[in-house]
């Protein structure tokens, strides 16, 4: 019997209604529209505001969807792993959460916290599940609701992230269709650019620690930048090389959307025309780890069967890392 591997075949998402424009920004910090586009390439993000919702009730209109696509139900679902920083409460674990939500009755899973880089962490366990021979239906979610831990009175920050939800499904492939190799680092001396200071064991809540806005995200732009240039491009193009693939054989780069300049020095790394990119930040802004899912979502219509990616992602931690997968099916949508 051909090895197994783990192949997606189906992927949906999901983002809010509500649109926060960079307009809307300038009302509300010192910023303008043209600072953010020049900065970051973002125009818009997606935030979700009815109050009484969270992470998982995005996960669940991506999920649901992505059930409806593929033509089985929940309960066909073995196991679930959720990418996100955002979960609806420390504990019970998202996963858990989602799996009542949508009726999964079968499934075992488990929240995957890797900052930006979580979907893509999250893409490679569950292909273990798959090549193992045990599993069959592997669902993969990544889902943020940054705005939860937003300041909006920071302009360094609050102009970067947005809401959104994507999922795929793995199944098994015995054409070598699928996820084909993996390169995953983690570096924790990036902690200290990239964190949330409060709400951990380190330093649990208190009146103190929410005075001081310990709860939302803090970010050393210009130190992030450099190692998110520097990493995202190089284990890119170091998955290239160790696959044989030149700059034609790469049909799209699926990158996580940070930051426009740093997407653009990944592909260049790579030897990529950009039309070879899939950009949603300009209208998602940075959904963390809902942004590699969203883009296959929205270029799903575009993808051929054989088609080789590279996704490739940088978050706080530092994690970084990147996936070489070959597209397991037509569209017909």
């Amino acid at each position: 019997m051909n090895k197994i591997t783990a192949a997606i075949t189906c992927v949906n998402g999901y983002v809010p209604e509500n649109v926060l424009s960079n307009q809307d920004l300038e009302k509300m910090v010192d910023t303008n529209d043209e600072w953010i586009v020049s900065r970051t390439g973002i125009k818009e993000r997606r935030i979700l505001n009815t109050p009484g919702l969270a992470t998982s009730d995005m996960a669940v209109e991506a999920v649901n969807g992505l059930l409806k696509k593929r033509g089985i139900t929940a309960e066909e679902i073995e196991v679930i792993i959720f990418a996100t920083v955002t979960g609806d409460m420390i504990f019970p674990s998202t996963a858990c959460i989602l799996a009542d939500k949508i009726g999964a009755k079968n499934a075992w899973g488990f929240d995957l916290l890797a900052a930006c880089s979580g979907f893509l962490f999250s893409l490679e366990t569950a292909a273990k599940f798959i090549e193992s021979g045990k599993y069959k239906n592997v669902l993969v979610v990544g889902a943020d609701k940054m705005s939860a831990i937003i300041d909006y009175t920071d302009r360094n920050t609050c102009i970067i992230f947005g809401d959104g939800a994507g999922c795929v499904l793995l199944e098994p492939n015995y054409e070598g269709l699928g996820v084909v190799d993996a390169i995953l680092k983690i570096d924790g001396q990036g902690r200290h650019f990239l964190h949330q200071k409060a709400g951990g064991s380190l330093k649990p809540p208190t009146h103190e620690t929410i005075d001081a806005k310990e709860h939302y995200v803090y970010q050393d732009g210009k130190n992030v930048y450099k190692f998110a240039v520097k990493g995202m491009a190089e284990v890119s193009a170091q998955i290239m090389e160790r696959n044989h693939l030149t700059s034609d054989d790469v049909t799209w780069l699926v990158p996580h959307q940070a930051n426009l300049r740093i997407i653009d020095a990944t592909a260049d790394r790579m030897g990529l025309d950009k039309n070879k990119v899939m950009i949603n930040i300009d209208h998602f802004g940075n959904t963390t780890n809902g942004t590699l899912p969203l883009c296959l979502w929205e270029w799903e219509n575009k993808l051929k069967k054989g088609d080789n990616l590279v996704l490739s992602a940088f978050g706080g931690g530092f994690t970084w890392g990147a996936v070489y997968l070959k597209w397991a099916y037509d569209t017909n949508i």
